[in-house]
């Protein structure tokens, strides 16, 4: 495998395993790269861009003379290679960028943690949530990961339709009194209070006060000129090497029966859109998800965590000043997750290192994407880490491949 980039001296380990990836778990298109005291020392992509190139090839080369045209479009789009500028869709990644608006707002003065969200949204105190907090909300505790009425692709779009549901919707226990990851509807419950807030949208707001001022390359609400920056996604493989971590490690029957219930809330919180959304539909991209469908490079990611922490290369403002940072990676919710079936830990909007989510170590906090993406920050070792890949496997919060370079990093510290 080819891998592009650049390594700083000392953490050659880290494309060592990144082109591991390639050869032992089934990686088609990927990038990583790490910050170290806000200066960028691996910045690595290699493979396709998009993640079914292989199987177009293959195509392609089996194509008949009747199905030559078809056949030479599929063998155009295998040759794709991913580039610098290959962008991707993180998923529940997303989640981690979106959780600094609020904290942002806090920052200034414009928004209370400690508030009931009503203050800010007075649909939302509906059906017996007018108690719940801005602070329950970020950490999972607001007992609506679900919605009765799952959402039409349409209306899960939709600001209006989206918040309104949301705010309808009565909680599954009572808030404050227990935690389950919010996997989908943490995107209407941001946008709604966000937009109440501040009379923008998330994705306006983190394009004019996140994006734009560091140089990122990264939307929540994928402008259409920039469309073909992104690569496919597609289902790869769970193959891993011999001597992986990830052998040892088998979901639990309580887990996998959760999954497979469609009574449950690890279902239901999964399944609150009727139809699973194309992924790779530009309108789907375009749509300010916070939750779920954000696109960006590894090194945005790695960017926007290297700059919670300090300037980055060598100029600028910090994004969150030091104590905002101490609260989005304080503990507000931890032990067993009544969506995910598993011990989960999160701070105010981060997930934080825990079993079910390792990250580099124990002050460490940012978000999984399901499938593969990772971003995260860790104050201690000055690291901020952005992966990201065309290739979704089935994990939710511990992908083998992120893992795997997360322990590259940890081993050159």
């Amino acid at each position: 495998m080819d891998v592009q980039g650049t390594v700083a001296a000392g953490f050659e380990p880290v494309r060592d395993a990144f082109r591991r990836n390639f050869e032992e778990r089934g990686e088609r298109g990927a990038a990583v790269s790490v910050y170290r005291d806000g200066t960028k020392v691996v910045d690595l992509w290699a493979g396709a861009k998009n993640a079914d190139s292989a199987d177009s090839a293959d195509s392609a080369d089996s194509a008949d003379s009747a199905d030559s045209a078809e056949g030479a479009e599929s063998a155009e789009s295998a040759d794709i290679p991913w580039t610098a500028d290959t962008a991707q869709v993180v998923r529940s990644a997303t989640k981690g960028v979106a959780a600094a608006v609020p904290l942002l707002l806090h920052q200034r003065g414009l928004l209370d943690l400690d508030a009931p969200v009503g203050a800010y949204w007075p649909e939302f105190k509906a059906a017996g949530k007018d108690r719940v907090t801005v602070r329950q909300l970020l950490a999972h505790r607001a007992g609506v990961p679900v919605l009765d009425h799952p959402l039409t692709l349409a209306e899960a779009i939709d600001l209006d339709a989206s918040t309104r549901a949301i705010a309808a919707q009565a909680p599954v226990w009572e808030p404050g009194t227990a935690h389950g990851y919010h996997a989908h509807t943490f995107s209407w419950l941001m946008s709604g209070l966000v937009h109440r807030a501040t009379g923008r949208t998330i994705g306006r707001f983190v394009a004019e006060e996140i994006a734009a001022p560091l140089g990122l390359e990264l939307w929540i609400g994928l402008p259409r000129e920039e469309t073909h920056r992104v690569g496919r996604v597609g289902e790869v493989p769970e193959t891993e090497p011999a001597d992986s971590p990830a052998l040892k490690l088998r979901p639990k029957p309580s887990v996998v029966a959760a999954y497979r219930d469609p009574r449950s809330l690890t279902r239901r919180a999964f399944d609150v859109i009727e139809t699973r959304p194309d992924e790779n539909d530009p309108a789907y991209l375009a749509a300010e998800l916070p939750g779920s469908a954000g696109v960006a490079t590894a090194r945005a990611l790695a960017r926007f965590y290297a700059a919670t922490l300090g300037p980055v290369d060598g100029g600028g403002a910090r994004l969150l000043a030091p104590e905002t940072v101490a609260l989005a990676r304080t503990e507000e919710s931890a032990g067993p997750d009544r969506v995910l079936v598993v011990g989960t830990r999160f701070g105010l909007g981060y997930m934080l290192h825990g079993a079910a989510s390792p990250l580099l170590g124990p002050g460490s906090f940012g978000h999984p994407g399901r499938g593969g993406s990772l971003g995260f920050a860790d104050p201690e070792a000055g690291i901020a880490f952005g992966y990201v890949t065309n290739g979704m496997r089935k994990t939710v919060t511990a992908d083998p491949r992120a893992q795997a370079l997360v322990r590259a990093v940890r081993s050159v510290l």
